[in-house]
């Protein structure tokens, strides 16, 4: 872990284990030093895991980058909920691209701020996994192989939720979507993150929005790189996933208790950090407070697709080794 990881067992309060935390260990949501980068009268979903990633994620680039970097934003969710025109609830320096070409717009940017000598502006690309592992891969991995002087961030809600909540290829198994109205049936879905790190580029992590100090953490140590680098974030959909709007961080904290979703760091292609789960858990834990999986446990039960995500996030643990060899379930 880049960050220390930090229990409150107070809440609302800075105390943690009977001692007071140093200010710059104490996680605020409001400051002044804050960039506030996504800010009011966006129109996200109640609970939208998008809409906290995204705000954390680009003031953490903004405080690394002196409040000198432009972003280009792929067409999606974010995109949508946060500039219905005329108005933006951004305060940063913000371009729309295309859905599939965001990679290549912001690569693009780079090497006009690099022929202008403009070497204090950073340069950050987003989008949805719709946008990134499906329809902007060729624009991504272009990007990889040039080793371009951008940040590419993926926020990943696992489907098109935008336009109607269909299947992409980070869809997981066993899902229900508009397209998939009997569960995705196409596999376990594309890693974005081991795609990346195929390329070996100079810095590839995953995160959750269940912890945001591990998110801004590696935001900022990925800014102390140049060169390509990529951040795949979880960010769970209350619409999409049919859960409860207060739901989002604990059903985003399950997907890596569960070995579904590891959460992880890697340098020039090599794993160099990993999350280790404290304490295991059976991914039904994971998957019965989603909507979309709920047909698993109807009144014909599919647990013949439950032991195959099972199977699945049991590989995930032990490749990246994720607990001791002893606590796979």
């Amino acid at each position: 872990m880049p960050a220390q990881r930090i229990k409150f067992y107070q809440t609302g309060s800075f105390a943690v284990g009977n001692r007071l935390l140093d200010p710059e260990q104490r996680s605020v949501q409001a400051g002044a030093d804050r960039a506030n980068s996504l800010t009011m009268g966006h129109r996200a979903c109640q609970g939208c895991g998008e809409a906290l990633g995204a705000r954390y994620v680009l003031d953490a680039v903004m405080r690394a980058a002196g409040n000198r970097a432009v972003t280009v934003n792929a067409t999606g969710c974010l995109e949508v909920f946060s500039t219905p025109y005329p108005e933006s609830s951004w305060r940063v320096a913000w371009l729309h691209s295309l859905f599939g070409n965001a990679p290549a717009v912001a690569t693009g940017v780079a090497a006009a701020l690099k022929a202008k000598g403009r070497t204090d502006v950073r340069v950050v690309g987003q989008g949805g996994d719709g946008g990134t592992v499906d329809i902007g891969l060729a624009c991504l991995s272009g990007m990889f192989e040039r080793n371009d002087d951008v940040l590419y961030v993926c926020y990943d809600n696992g489907g098109y939720m935008n336009t109607g909540v269909q299947r992409s290829g980070a869809t997981p198994h066993g899902a229900v979507t508009t397209t998939t109205p009997a569960g995705n049936s196409f596999g376990q879905g594309k890693s974005l993150p081991l795609i990346a790190m195929a390329h070996r580029i100079p810095y590839v992590a995953t995160a959750t929005v269940a912890d945001l100090r591990d998110l801004e953490s590696k935001v900022t140590k990925a800014m102390e790189y140049h060169g390509a680098r990529y951040l795949h974030v979880l960010v769970p959909c209350p619409l999409g996933w049919r859960t409860a709007s207060d739901e989002t961080i604990r059903i985003a904290r399950l997907a890596t208790e569960t070995g579904i979703f590891p959460v992880f760091e890697a340098v020039d292609g090599e794993v160099t950090e990993v999350t280790r789960i404290r304490r295991l858990r059976p991914v039904v834990d994971y998957l019965r407070p989603q909507g979309r999986f709920a047909h698993l446990f109807g009144e014909t039960p599919r647990d013949d697709v439950i032991r195959r995500i099972q199977a699945e996030a049991d590989r995930t643990v032990r490749v990246f080794g994720l607990t001791e060899p002893d606590e796979v379930s």
